[in-house]
């Protein structure tokens, strides 16, 4: 069993490099009764990805590249996708397990209702990303992404991991972030600070989180007032 390490937490991978583990290519992810297992979907070039009450069960997809992607109710279960661009893409109720998403373009998607358990994004692009109702049931790592312009709302991300990502203007609402662990990234420019209570920080993070609180209340300097009071 391939685990990475961030922090407190490990993932589990997907295990496809396993004993007695066999890909076999195909040349689409609608299999049948809605199931597609131990497969790999390489170079694609989609118009439209649209699954439905499906699973994606054991697999790898590489080089996927859609104009629009829509998944609603699909079980997504030790699947590795790999230099993948998703185009904008909404994907809705569904579960993911021992999922990575490594150097995919998910820039724009819309996230809602998703449970995760040991899943990874790991140099991903997901700027203007709004993720809302999402919760980590196990670990989830953002890894080296860049999430400039997201939202998180009403959202659990209790012992979530982002390691190195780029937080500008990200926005963490209402929701669950005890032990969300936000070490090694810059929070100076997030918003929703007054939402991130008991998360883990390094003690010189203090100060980019009192930047970010101070932009955020829009204060005025009295030095700046120039004696107009």
């Amino acid at each position: 069993m391939e685990t990475r390490a961030f922090g407190q937490i490990d993932v589990i991978l997907p295990g496809l490099g396993e004993p007695g583990v066999y890909l076999s290519n195909v040349t689409s992810l609608e299999g049948g009764r809605g199931t597609v297992q131990d497969f790999h979907y390489a170079d694609a070039d989609l118009r439209e990805l649209d699954l439905s009450n499906a699973q994606l069960l054991s697999g790898r997809v590489t080089g996927l590249r859609a104009q629009r992607t829509r998944l609603h109710d699909v079980r997504v279960d030790s699947v590795e996708f790999d230099s993948s661009d998703f185009g904008p893409i909404q994907w809705t109720d569904s579960k993911l397990s021992r999922v990575v998403f490594r150097n995919c373009k998910l820039m724009g998607a819309a996230l809602s209702g998703i449970t995760a358990e040991n899943v990874l994004f790991d140099n991903c692009k997901l700027d203007y990303a709004t993720f809302n109702d999402i919760r980590a049931t196990g670990p989830l790592v953002f890894s080296k992404c860049v999430l400039s312009e997201v939202t998180f709302t009403n959202c659990d991300l209790s012992r979530a991991v982002f390691d190195d990502c780029t937080l500008r203007h990200t926005e963490f609402t209402r929701g669950k972030y005890q032990d969300c662990d936000l070490r090694g990234n810059d929070l100076s420019a997030v918003r929703g600070v007054a939402e991130l209570r008991k998360v883990i920080i390094n003690r010189g993070q203090q100060a980019q989180l009192a930047e970010a609180l101070t932009a955020e209340l829009d204060v005025t300097y009295g030095e700046d007032l120039d004696g107009r009071l």
